[in-house]
C-alpha cells in the first residue's frame, strides 16, 4: 500500500558516509510508503578528509542491495583475492594471510573516502533520495510529543517525525542522552598516500594489501582508487601523557622524519613506503567510545548510528561496514513502521527499538574486537605480554586466521527477519492480555 497523508519527514544530522548511506538506503526502502528525508551536514560542503577505507564484503553486499554496489566496485582497489598480508615487522617474511573472495561481483572493497562520498553526494541527487544542506551545525533536539525540532547554530530549526543521529564520534545527539566523551585507543596513526606506480617495479609481494607487524607498533597499507593509489596506516602504541597536546583532529600533520625513525628497524618495502610520503603525512590520535547501551530516545523519534552510536578503532577495517549496516537496517525497520501504520495503529518506538536490538550487539562486538585487534597486531594482549616477538607469532597467526569471518558472513537481512517475527509476536500477545 502506498503513502497516505502528508510524507513522514527524517532528518539526518551529519553528511559522512554514514549519513549518505542511510539517506540511500531510507529512500531504496521508504520512499514508496511517502517520505521526505533532509541531510544536514555542518560544513560548507560534503567534503571527506581523510585517506582510504575498508568496506568489507558483508556491507558491499548491502550496496549492491541498494543499487550502487557496481558503482562503487569501479573505485575501489583490488586486493588480488587477500584481505590483508600479515607480514614480519624485520624482514616481510609471511606470518598468516588472510584470504578475501575479492574476485566476485560482491567483494571487498577498500575505497578513497573522498570517491565513495562524491559518489554518494551523486546518487542521492541523482535518485532525488534526499535534499542536501550545508553549513547546518546542529546543537540539540528537542521532543515535541508528536515530532521533533532540531535547532541549529545558526538561529533556525526544522520539525520532523524522526531525527537520525550520524554526527560522529564527538556527536552532538549522542551528548543529550550520555555524559560519556571519546577515550583514548593506546595509539597515534600516521596516515598518507603514495602513487603505487612509484612503488609497483620493486613491490616483492601478491597483494598491494599488507600489514607488517611488530612488537608496539604495525604498518598498514591497502589499494584504493582502481590500484592506482596505495592508502597508509602506521600505528604507534603511545601513552596518554607522551602525547604532548596532541588532539584528534582531521588536520593534524606529523613529520615524515619522525615517522622514519619509528620504523626504521623495519622491513626495506616499508621503509621505501616511507621515503614517498609526504614531508607532513597527517598524525591522528585514535579514539573510540564505550559501549552505549541505548540509542533510541524520545519515545522512539531520536535514533543514533555510525560513530556517534558506536565509534571503534579502525584495526578491522569494520567502522564504515558497521555505519552501512545501521542505514541498512534502520531502512528496513521504518519501511515495515510506514506499510503497517497505515492500517494498524502503529508505534514508531516499536519499529525504531528493532533496529537497536539487531544492530546493537553486532555493533558492540566490533567495537571490542576492533580493541583487541590493535593488541595483536602489537602482540600486546595479556597472553602475550612477557613473551618474545618469536613466541608470540603462532598466537597471532591462530588469533588471526579467521577472526573477520563473522563480522563478514552474517545474513543482515535474515537477522533483521527474525527479529521482526519475535517483535511481532511479542507485540500481539500483549495485545491479546
Amino acid at each position: 500500500m502506498g503513502s497516505q497523508g502528508p510524507p513522514f519527514r527524517i532528518a539526518i544530522v551529519g553528511g559522512g558516509i554514514g549519513g549518505l548511506c542511510a539517506a540511500l538506503s531510507l529512500h531504496h526502502h521508504c520512499a514508496a510508503e511517502g517520505i521526505k528525508i533532509d541531510v544536514y551536514e555542518q560544513a560548507p560542503q560534503y567534503k571527506e578528509i581523510g585517506a582510504g577505507i575498508g568496506i568489507g564484503v558483508n556491507a558491499a553486499r548491502l550496496l549492491h542491495h541498494i543499487g550502487i554496489g557496481d558503482a562503487v566496485n569501479g573505485i575501489a582497489g583490488s586486493r588480488e583475492g587477500i584481505w590483508i598480508s600479515f607480514r614480519r615487522y624485520n624482514d616481510g617474511t609471511d606470518i598468516v594471510t588472510v584470504p578475501a573472495n575479492d574476485r566476485e561481483r560482491i567483494r571487498q572493497c577498500p575505497v578513497h573516502r573522498a570517491e565513495f562520498l562524491d559518489l554518494l553526494v551523486d546518487t542521492i541527487k541523482a535518485r532525488g533520495a534526499a535534499t542536501l544542506h550545508t553549513n547546518k551545525s546542529c546543537i540539540d533536539v528537542i521532543d515535541e510529543g508528536e515530532t521533533v525540532t532540531l535547532n541549529f547554530k545558526d538561529g533556525s530549526a526544522v520539525t520532523a517525525d524522526l531525527a537520525v543521529g550520524c554526527d560522529g564520534i564527538h556527536s552532538k545527539l549522542r551528548a543529550q542522552f550520555s555524559t560519556d566523551n571519546p577515550r583514548y585507543g593506546g595509539r597515534i596513526a600516521y596516515r598518507g598516500l603514495v602513487p603505487i606506480s612509484k612503488l609497483e617495479s620493486n613491490w616483492p609481494f601478491q597483494t598491494y594489501s599488507v600489514s607488517w607487524l611488530g612488537k608496539d607498533k604495525h604498518f598498514l597499507v591497502f589499494p584504493i582508487s582502481n590500484n592506482r593509489i596505495l592508502n597508509i596506516v602506521a600505528f604507534v602504541a603511545t601513552e596518554e601523557e607522551k602525547l604532548g597536546g596532541l588532539k584528534e583532529s582531521w588536520t593534524a600533520t606529523g613529520n615524515k622524519s619522525d615517522l622514519a625513525k619509528d620504523f626504521a628497524d623495519f622491513d626495506k618495502t616499508v621503509l621505501e613506503i616511507i621515503s614517498h610520503m609526504p614531508e607532513h603525512p597527517s598524525k591522528w590520535v585514535l579514539n573510540d567510545r564505550k559501549p552505549l547501551p541505548q540509542w533510541v530516545f524520545a519515545q522512539g523519534k531520536v535514533v543514533l548510528m555510525g560513530d556517534a552510536a558506536h565509534a571503534m578503532l579502525p584495526h578491522q577495517g569494520a567502522g564504515a561496514g558497521q555505519a552501512i549496516e545501521d542505514g541498512y537496517i534502520l531502512g528496513r525497520a521504518l519501511q515495515d513502521y510506514l506499510r503497517y501504520r497505515n492500517h494498524t495503529d502503529e508505534d514508531l518506538e516499536k519499529w525504531t527499538r528493532l533496529y537497536q536490538d539487531v544492530r546493537l550487539p553486532r555493533a558492540q562486538r566490533a567495537q571490542a574486537t576492533a580493541r583487541q585487534a590493535g593488541q595483536v597486531y602489537e602482540m600486546q594482549t595479556d597472553e602475550m605480554l612477557g613473551k618474545s616477538y618469536e613466541e608470540c607469532l603462532p598466537l597471532v597467526r591462530d588469533n588471526l586466521q579467521d577472526r573477520m569471518r563473522w563480522v563478514w558472513t552474517e545474513d543482515l537481512d535474515l537477522g533483521y527477519e527474525k527479529a521482526r517475527m519475535e517483535v511481532n509476536r511479542s507485540w500481539t500477545s500483549q495485545n491479546i492480555f
